[in-house]
């Protein structure tokens, strides 16, 4: 694949273009003809690398060919750009040229129009610029991943001649072509075009870098060569010894590619020359239980690092990759070894295309159900870009069933993320799991091999705080839509419960025969409450006697105010008081029952208030006094006495202060102690709180938690 890169890249002639072009497909009546139109359509065009620009489209369909020699693909390559680009049109093409071809221009000239449309913030567009170019590649190639197959091909000639550009632009390109081109490549299982596109992009993106990488290699260029003719010489002595012809064995040895040491760097934190793996050997064999053969060969000779080796054979990635990887040590070195039959080898290097090129014996190609999967037409694109490049790009984990069935799992994944690869109800419902049969959080992050049984209840379970921890976009996006369900449930329930609590003096459950609209806003929208309140005000003057007009009229709905909490109630409430249940803090989403005078809190989310609103209990309408709100941090030095924090938290609460947190020292014998505290206080002026605080002790540090943010 290099040697042929390296061909393409000096190309720069449409006879050069088309010459290499037919050494990799035999050169048809019909596609000479869509190569003649080819050129004719983009004659007068110039590339900014200078030349015909017909020569980029013979290129890519130079490489698209290299990989398949489906001559459809290869024509699509060859017209990729002319309805975009030059005066024809799609039905010139489906006209003169056919259906199949014609669908496929298609595609690839809807992914073209993207060109900043949709883009709405000037501060993202770089950002959505790369979301909606990735939405767009995928949703129009749902039903022919070829479109994506060409669109990759034509973004490795662009990268290719990318030196041309100013510094800004070829950061641009690279940084897109690492977020959107190499993911896709990475699923779709052509690793030969997803590193050697990691690669074109690190030199752009990170050039210091990968010059440092570039130097070490070539100065240790001679040594690392001997290391592998050693070291195979030695494995092809040792298969030889149990049996094995060589003439049907191929072993070579290789780097890793640039930039996958790059990130092996910086996700260990160490230098080039500390890198375990920087070496590997491929060792190619006839069948598959060859390749379990070979691996005890290269153990009995070999100590295994037992911790790195990977069956993806038994285990495929979804991308249809499949290798056994191992990691052994040799002569004071450490070598990755990946074993694969000659067919494995022609999916792992080129995926999909694979099964276009070779009518390989494999049923393990790429799983594309991942494309349909991800066709959310109404998502929101930022969400949709996030939430498909962690599916697509990441290290897998393989995990089972207790029935053995595989799952494969993005690196980090949890058993909650398992949970809903299941099923999304089994998610859902999830209560506890057993992972290798102990007991453990479902926030427990899983690794490859472990085996995973789920425990479900009854009812669902929303758990809205955990959307930041779980990995998979069908679980961030199953999460999202239970808690937005259970929020418009809240909401309904709280409000109907709230006018029953109003009214519950004259017109005990009002809104049991009454249709009131849009209950949802009655718990978050004062105006609103009040507004429905009036109405079912009027009709009750109106159709009921004097006595319950009067038993209603005698109380109307007051503000209370207690702290940083407003209450709005038409009966008397002395105090507030926060349930244990949940600790709502300052800011939460609330909701508030009331019980006799008091009023009770919990956090809206809160499952002991889910069956309470659900009981019908009484409620009140609350909101929290988020202006008038300051918050300080000091850090004071009191004597270390008995009773001395509590008498200063006291003394706070007269001027009506709110605990956010303290961090008390723990020095046994001093004689003084340092104690950092941050609390609320509804005054904006820090001196003076500064002021009331030092009459109490002795402040060392005391500052505006907004303040110090700017600072």
């Amino acid at each position: 694949m290099n040697a042929f890169l390296e061909k393409i890249k000096v190309i720069s002639k449409i006879e050069d273009a088309k010459e290499i072009l037919a050494t990799q497909i035999k050169i048809s009546k019909k596609l000479n003809l869509v190569m003649d139109f080819c050129i004719k359509a983009h004659l007068g065009q110039e590339r900014k690398s200078g030349g015909d620009y017909a020569v980029h489209p013979i290129l890519v369909a130079a490489i698209v060919a290299h990989f398949s020699k489906n001559e459809t693909i290869v024509a699509g390559a060859l017209l990729h750009d002319v309805v975009e680009d030059t005066g024809y049109d799609l039905e010139y093409i489906k006209k003169n040229y056919g259906d199949d071809i014609a669908l496929l221009v298609d595609g690839l000239t809807k992914i073209g129009e993207i060109k900043g449309q949709g883009l709405n913030e000037p501060q993202d567009t770089k950002e959505l610029a790369s979301a909606l170019t990735f939405r767009k590649m995928l949703m129009t190639s749902i039903d022919d991943a070829k479109v994506l197959f060409i669109k990759l091909c034509d973004r490795l000639h662009n990268m290719m001649s990318l030196n041309v550009f100013h510094r800004s632009k070829q950061t641009r390109i690279a940084e897109e072509t690492l977020i959107v081109y190499v993911p896709i490549a990475h699923r779709l299982g052509i690793s030969s075009i997803k590193n050697t596109l990691e690669d074109l992009a690190f030199l752009y993106k990170y050039p210091d870098d990968y010059q440092k990488i570039d130097t070490f290699i070539k100065e240790h260029q001679h040594q690392i060569q001997l290391f592998f003719n050693q070291f195979i010489a030695s494995t092809k002595i040792s298969l030889e010894q149990n049996g094995y012809n060589l003439e049907n064995i191929k072993i070579f040895g290789r780097i890793k590619h640039y930039y996958s040491i790059y990130l092996k760097m910086q996700r260990k934190g160490v230098n080039i020359d500390e890198v375990l793996d920087l070496l590997a050997i491929r060792i190619l064999v006839p069948e598959q239980i060859d390749c379990y053969k070979t691996l005890g060969i290269i153990h009995s000779k070999c100590k295994p690092l037992i911790a790195r080796f990977k069956d993806y054979i038994a285990t495929p990635k979804e991308n249809g990759y499949q290798t056994l990887h191992t990691t052994v040590f040799y002569d004071s070195k450490v070598y990755e070894v990946q074993i694969r039959t000659f067919d494995m080898n022609k999916i792992a290097e080129f995926g999909i295309a694979a099964h276009w090129l070779y009518k390989t014996n494999s049923d393990k190609g790429p799983n594309l159900a991942w494309l349909k999967s991800l066709a959310f037409a109404n998502e929101n694109v930022e969400e949709f870009y996030s939430d498909a490049k962690q599916d697509l790009f990441s290290e897998d984990i393989v995990v089972f069933s207790p029935r053995g069935d595989t799952f494969t799992l993005p690196r980090g994944a949890t058993a909650y993320d398992f949970a809903y690869a299941i099923h999304t109800d089994v998610g859902n419902k999830a209560l506890e799991c057993y992972i290798n049969r102990i007991k453990k959080p479902l926030l427990t992050e899983l690794k490859s091999s472990d085996m995973i049984s789920i425990i479900t209840s009854e009812h669902l379970i929303p758990r809205c705080s955990w959307l930041s921890i779980v990995k998979t976009s069908r679980a961030k996006k199953s999460i999202k839509t239970l808690c937005a369900n259970r929020i418009k449930e809240l909401n309904e329930k709280s409000g109907k419960n709230i006018l029953d609590t109003i009214f519950s003096k004259c017109v005990p459950h009002i809104t049991k025969n009454r249709k009131i609209h849009n209950l949802q806003k009655i718990p978050i929208v004062l105006e609103y409450l009040k507004n429905v309140t009036k109405i079912l005000d009027k009709e009750i003057r109106k159709n009921s006697s004097f006595v319950s007009r009067l038993s209603f009229l005698k109380k109307k709905i007051k503000k209370f105010k207690f702290d940083n909490i407003l209450i709005y109630s038409n009966f008397s409430i002395n105090y507030v008081s926060f349930d244990c249940c949940c600790h709502p803090k300052f800011g939460d989403a609330i909701v508030t029952f009331k019980e006799g005078n008091r009023a009770v809190i919990h956090h809206k989310m809160c499952e002991q208030a889910y069956k309470k609103i659900k009981a019908e209990e009484q409620m009140l309408f609350c909101q929290w006094i988020q202006d008038s709100m300051y918050n300080y941090k000091m850090v004071i030095s009191m004597a270390n006495t008995k009773g001395e924090l509590a008498r200063l938290l006291t003394y706070m609460l007269k001027y009506e202060s709110y605990i956010l947190a303290i961090d008390y020292g723990r020095e046994k014998y001093s004689y003084a102690q340092y104690c950092s505290i941050e609390f609320g206080m509804n005054n904006s002026n820090m001196e003076e709180v500064k002021k009331i605080i030092e009459k109490q002790v002795k402040v060392i540090d005391f500052f505006l938690t907004q303040d110090a943010y700017k600072k």
